[in-house]
């Protein structure tokens, strides 16, 4: 886990380091900033300096693992409304999570969704998730292929226990800003297209897109939830 060098007041600046940065990417893209959600990423961060960022006015946090987040949300401040999960997320992990949690951003195949289905009824609950969109079409990502979206949307609407609500995305790490650009304005007019389209178990109002390193430029391009972990926590130590 990473170790905790920053104080609250570290964070408490940082927060509104990133504030800035998001009002002046909605104002410059003609936006109102309070239509933009901001996340912080809190993988690997102990749950005390988490809390600081719920203090500074971060009311939206996203988990990577299952077993994390159960390992620290009884130290949270706040608790599953103010959750989502984005990480990769096995079937057998789903249950460890509902209740936990007020989303899953990372829904890319049809069996997991059933499987949060299920547990969601079981627990006498319904779920909101998101569609992952592999917009770069990298083996080594999750995420169901532009192509197919449209099938695994309409399949996932007809279950019980889940809304959909919106799409994430992870692009491919590009050199040059225009192919970020070009990659965000695919995903955005797949999220439009998407928009339009008669949903029985849901409403298309969320694209999750944009993290520490071009959240700017996301906002930019259309995102109305940015996914911020590094640029408020620091580079992570994964030897610890």
């Amino acid at each position: 886990m990473m170790e905790n060098h920053w104080s609250r007041e570290d964070i408490e600046r940082r927060v509104c380091e990133i504030r800035q940065t998001v009002e002046q990417s909605a104002l410059a893209a003609g936006r109102r900033p309070e239509e933009i959600h901001l996340m912080a990423v809190t993988k690997t961060v102990p749950a005390a300096v988490v809390n600081y960022a719920w203090e500074a006015g971060i009311t939206l946090f996203g988990e990577n693992r299952a077993q994390e987040l159960t390992e620290k949300y009884e130290d949270y401040a706040f608790k599953a409304p103010n959750i989502h999960f984005i990480g990769t997320l096995q079937t057998n992990k789903v249950r460890q999570i509902i209740g936990k949690v007020s989303c899953i951003e990372s829904v890319d195949s049809l069996h997991l969704a059933q499987e949060i289905s299920k547990r969601a009824l079981a627990a006498g609950q319904a779920m909101d998730i998101f569609l992952e969109v592999n917009i770069g079409g990298e083996a080594s990502k999750g995420g169901v292929l532009p192509g197919e979206l449209e099938r695994l949307l309409e399949q996932t609407a007809l279950l019980p226990g889940v809304r959909v609500r919106g799409l994430m995305c992870i692009p491919p790490v590009c050199e040059k800003e225009e192919e970020t650009r070009r990659y965000f304005d695919q995903m955005y007019k797949l999220f439009v297209d998407t928009k339009h389209k008669k949903i029985d178990n849901g409403n298309m109002e969320y694209l999750s897109m944009g993290m520490s390193a071009d959240y700017g430029l996301a906002i930019r391009h259309g995102s109305n939830l940015v996914r911020v972990g590094t640029a408020l926590f620091g580079k992570r130590n994964y030897q610890n």
